[in-house]
């Protein structure tokens, strides 16, 4: 009966992250759609450090970056600007900058909190939530990759519940000792309004200066190596040249160096546009013809659950990705097209195969739009919710 008379009344959650917000980096996307998503059923406040920001964010308001309503209030607290000053300092002492700024914020969200009452603490932070568990209760982690420090292990045992991403993560964290029950696999997501009025194809491309005649493939998201921008980029060897190739997304260093990557390997056909902001991703996906997502094996792609596989799915654009564990937990047969990763020629193939047949391509996107409709952020949110309702 307890239980239940409190959470009567609107249910009050504090959600506190060391990112830099805004960001040019999908978690800064993934933490301000979730809050947006949160605040549609609690009362909610994000706390986040003061963090100084590179040129393509530097005096950009969070919401109007993301193209997001207010719908919820941020907290920025001050914090010193030691990642900057970490650039002036050999590689090797810029992870201890790291950790002594996140320490810092971490005493200064412990001080915010000692005046602050929440039904429910949500953290991407695990220097601020080993201090609240001396203060306060029903304290959950959002967490997206493995972690096995002696720390870390602490830290579990003291939670009242862990989210992760994929099952991959949550069988690690079985393995290290987390009781199953006191973990939640929520998927990330998609804001699915933003997909209800996509342009068309032909109009998105000339918006964006996309040649209407081409055969049209497109990536978007980080050019890490592990995330396989390189095999993509091979791959268009194997393609006619009918085909072009967009990548979206990088920093300026990754974009250099991918540029003279393509360079190197006297790849034809692409077209490397670097960042743009999350609004605009969706008109590069209008304007394609099919997308790629060809993540190899390494890195945190058997743990991954990527932002951008879901805004393919919703933009109603055939599918082509790397055949992994993390992937195949949301698509299949029935919703893409499933290749070797790692393999610039497999991955051709794959390209070719829908591309050369309307009818499957069509099939592929329609599977997939009707299967992306359950990881729309606000169901994602709901859903953590109850599962936090449950352990409160």
């Amino acid at each position: 009966m307890v239980r239940y008379r409190k959470f009567t009344e609107k249910m009050k959650i504090v959600y506190i992250t060391v990112a830099r917000v805004p960001t040019e980096k999908a978690h800064g996307l993934q933490i301000m759609k979730m809050c947006q998503a949160f605040s549609k059923r609690v009362d909610l406040e994000l706390i986040k450090p003061f963090r100084l920001q590179p040129k393509i964010t530097k005096n950009k308001d969070p919401f109007e970056f993301f193209g997001l309503k207010r719908d919820f209030k941020i907290i920025t607290l001050p914090s010193p600007p030691l990642l900057w000053l970490a650039k002036y300092f050999p590689q090797r002492f810029q992870r201890i900058f790291f950790h002594l700024q996140s320490i810092i914020f971490a005493l200064e969200v412990f001080i915010y909190c000692l005046f602050k009452k929440a039904d429910i603490y949500y953290l991407r932070d695990g220097y601020s939530l080993f201090l609240l568990t001396f203060l306060k209760r029903n304290l959950y982690l959002e967490e997206h990759m493995p972690q096995s420090s002696r720390f870390y292990k602490l830290l579990l045992k003291r939670v009242s519940g862990l989210i992760v991403i994929t099952n991959k993560l949550k069988e690690y964290y079985v393995r290290e000792g987390v009781p199953e029950e006191k973990i939640i696999v929520a998927p990330d997501g998609v804001d699915l309004e933003m997909f209800d009025n996509l342009m068309s194809k032909k109009e998105a491309r000339r918006k964006l200066g996309i040649p209407i005649d081409k055969r049209v493939i497109c990536y978007t998201g980080h050019l890490y190596d592990w995330k396989g921008v390189n095999i993509l980029a091979m791959s268009m060897k194997y393609l006619s040249d009918d085909h072009i190739c967009y990548f979206v997304g990088g920093t300026e260093e990754d974009v250099f160096k991918f540029k003279k990557f393509i360079e190197k390997n006297k790849i034809p056909n692409t077209v490397v546009v670097g960042y743009v902001s999350p609004i605009v991703v969706p008109i590069y996906l209008a304007a394609s013809d099919i997308l790629v997502l060809p993540n190899i094996r390494k890195g945190l792609s058997e743990f991954t659950s990527p932002l951008k596989l879901f805004e393919y799915m919703a933009s109603k654009r055939p599918i082509v990705a790397s055949d992994l564990p993390s992937i195949r937990e949301i698509l299949n047969e029935e919703n893409a097209v499933l290749v070797e990763p790692g393999n610039p020629k497999a991955l051709a193939e794959g390209i070719k195969r829908v591309l050369n047949d309307k009818k499957f391509a069509y099939k592929l996107s329609e599977n997939a739009y009707k299967d992306v409709q359950q990881y729309d952020w606000v169901k994602r949110a709901e859903k953590i919710i109850e599962f936090m309702k449950s352990r409160t």
